[in-house]
């Protein structure tokens, strides 16, 4: 299909999507509340940081970081290695083969229908944040707060081009989803999910610096709460640049291989 076709599919897909996250509200609400960990740790930390500042974080710092935390989550995660494994498993994914447009490109319109949802929930999320302790060590910075948009972006690109990738391991074993549980606790662990990663020990803080899971999560984050360098801000919309460009070839390998493998096994 051309680009021009491609693109003048875009408001069918994105149609499309907002009636399956209607559709799905159910799942989608499950979904959201499935995100809101960061809330959990805020209670601990902000307790273990009452008196006096913890590894450089003082209260307002940790409740910033984990407000701004579940707001990057709910609009950049994604559930599409579900669904793509589903689909493998139950043999449906030979009817989007069918279609001129890639099941990536349908996924992917029909994820990003669903963001106005999710800012249903990140924005009083959001004007919490604004009126709590936290606001006080929220960056104030131009630059910063006019690129967090795009860090936003490559962070939702990577996010979705690392589960889709994931789904497509369907192709090749019955039990993909236990792939997903690993996926998890790395990312869980190297994100800053779960805690913010200069805390984490050296030996792990070092590859979680560089590895992919940084820049589906931490990167915005960090544009949010920290006050970076000129320097800093580059390298790090880059590496989320490189890191998505990355997931996405890393992400149509898998599934040229594993459509192979299907048509093989189909016929």
């Amino acid at each position: 299909m051309s680009v021009a076709r491609t693109l003048r599919t875009v408001p069918t897909l994105l149609r499309v999507g907002v009636a399956e996250t209607v559709a799905y509200r159910g799942e989608f609400l499950i979904w959201i509340l499935t995100t809101t960990l960061p809330l959990v740790m805020l209670g601990l930390w902000t307790k273990v940081a009452e008196e006096e500042p913890f590894a450089g974080y003082t209260a307002a710092g940790f409740t910033a970081y984990y407000l701004s935390n579940l707001i990057v989550r709910n609009l950049t995660g994604s559930w599409v290695a579900w669904q793509v494994s589903e689909e493998i498993r139950l043999g449906s994914m030979s009817m989007r083969l069918l279609r001129p447009l890639h099941p990536m490109m349908a996924f992917a319109m029909s994820h990003l229908a669903a963001v106005p949802f999710r800012s249903v929930v990140a924005l009083p999320i959001a004007g919490i944040l604004l009126v709590s302790s936290g606001a006080s060590t929220l960056t104030t910075e131009p630059l910063q707060l006019a690129l967090l948009v795009p860090s936003l972006v490559l962070a939702w690109m990577i996010t979705f081009t690392t589960m889709f990738m994931l789904g497509c391991l369907a192709f090749f074993m019955t039990k993909s989803m236990s792939m997903m549980n690993l996926y998890f606790l790395l990312f869980s662990l190297l994100s800053g999910y779960l805690l913010p990663i200069p805390l984490l020990p050296w030996w792990i803080r070092e590859p979680a610096e560089v590895l992919p899971f940084r820049f589906m999560l931490s990167a915005p984050i960090e544009l949010m709460t920290r006050s970076l360098s000129g320097r800093e801000i580059a390298e790090l919309l880059a590496s989320q640049l490189a890191w998505a460009l990355a997931m996405l070839a890393i992400a149509l390998w898998t599934f040229r291989r594993g459509v192979r493998r299907f048509e093989a096994v189909g016929g």
